[in-house]
């Protein structure tokens, strides 16, 4: 029987969905988590969320939604491995141990850190146990929690009954262990599921043009190392000396960080040359890619495909990027212009393409194909399918042993 099946009897399988990440909040993996719960919803499954007390609340009908209590009060926490998420995931630990006492779960899911606590309730449950990587260990800052974390990772790969990897090369990376685990692609989409429309197109472009004719040139991502945030800086002088009418839009990034290079644009000239926006809703977003001229990815870091593409191809703009593997994963010289992962190479590309608009519209045209074919949200609620199809043995016609929801 599957798992669609045994909702419409009314007992539906029952998973804990595992994230220390804060829910909800505008960066990719937050976003992706929103996606992965209501994924499953749709495929039929009971889910409860547990997740940490940090972040804008985002109810999901037909998810029961747990935070943790806040006893480190904090406000904010880091993109990666640190002292505090693991402090947490000690919290989350003792919260999911409580769950799994009281429910019996077809599926324990866990996202990143969050992948041993998975294995270990899972295991203690006989429940299924499915690991979720969103990143590269290698992509962080080297320290002996990166070393620790990158070895209990390899441990939870090696004992899961499913990975997940976002992109191909995090697929890899599960491959190459010749644990024999399932690894699955189940490919990032974009933050949103909203179209641009014509007015919010118009509002977000007079909030972003300084000047009439301005070809815009826009970022949108955090400011951490591996975005290639320095290259992108850096790039900045080199460009707008080029092609004057070039402004670039910078959109994410933290006050502090952003103050930063305030400064140092400041310190060369240019600083009047760069709009810097902050963090833009998910569903605002879609708006102020379409308004712009040329969307920009300089990724040096990492095997898995930024989300920001995504979100580029979905509104057919032209785009400039590093010549990055990670870029490359969905890029190609038909959807971008791509550039040597140097300062004085990416601005030179930039100044190209704000100097010949005919390119840019070269560019553009072949973006769309690729989101409506392969990264959008039907695609990724049908990979989530087979994974648990397959972790479940649904696809070969097995029972889920009565692994089922309880009455409360």
């Amino acid at each position: 029987m599957s798992a669609k099946q045994q909702s419409t009897s009314g007992r539906k399988p029952r998973v804990l969905f595992l994230a220390s990440q804060p829910y909800f909040q505008w960066r990719g993996s937050p976003i992706r988590l929103g996606y992965d719960i209501r994924s499953l919803r749709d495929n039929g499954y009971a889910v409860d969320f547990l997740t940490l007390p940090i972040g804008e609340d985002r109810p999901v009908e037909g998810v029961r939604i747990l935070r943790v209590a806040n006893l480190f009060r904090a406000k904010t926490i880091s993109i990666g491995p640190s002292p505090l998420k693991l402090a947490f995931d000690g919290v989350m630990f003792l919260y999911g141990l409580g769950l799994v006492l009281r429910h019996r779960y077809a599926v324990v899911h866990g996202v990143e850190d969050c992948g041993i606590l998975a294995w270990f309730l899972g295991r203690l449950r006989r429940s299924k146990v499915v690991f979720e990587k969103h990143s590269d260990a290698a992509s962080y800052k080297k320290s002996l929690i990166i070393r620790v974390y990158a070895a209990v990772e390899r441990f939870v790969m090696r004992h899961s009954d499913a990975v997940i990897g976002t992109g191909p090369g995090l697929v890899k990376q599960v491959e190459t262990l010749h644990c024999g685990t399932p690894a699955f692609c189940v490919s990032d989409i974009p933050s949103s599921l909203v179209e641009p429309d014509p007015e919010g197109t118009k509002a977000a472009r007079a909030k972003m043009e300084k000047a009439p004719g301005e070809v815009l040139a826009t970022y949108v991502g955090s400011f951490e190392v591996y975005q290639g945030i320095d290259l992108l800086f850096h790039s900045i002088p080199a460009a707008v000396e080029k092609a004057p009418e070039t402004r670039f839009v910078i959109i994410g990034g933290t006050a502090e960080q952003i103050e930063k290079w305030r400064g140092w644009l400041r310190e060369r000239q240019c600083e009047d040359r760069v709009t810097f926006l902050g963090k833009i809703p998910p569903d605002s977003l879609p708006c102020y890619l379409s308004a712009s001229d040329i969307l920009l990815s300089p990724r040096i870091q990492g095997v898995n495909t930024p989300l920001k593409l995504l979100d580029y191809l979905k509104v057919s703009r032209s785009i400039v990027a590093t010549d990055h593997p990670a870029n490359r994963l969905i890029l190609s010289e038909k959807t971008a212009l791509l550039a040597d992962l140097t300062p004085e190479a990416f601005g030179a590309a930039v100044a190209e393409l704000s100097r010949h608009p005919e390119r840019r519209r070269e560019l553009a045209l072949q973006s769309r194909e690729l989101i409506d074919t392969r990264y959008n949200f039907r695609v990724f609620r049908d990979g989530l399918r087979e994974v648990y199809k397959t972790v479940l043995g649904v696809h070969s016609g097995k029972p889920l042993a009565g692994i089922l929801e309880e009455e409360p």
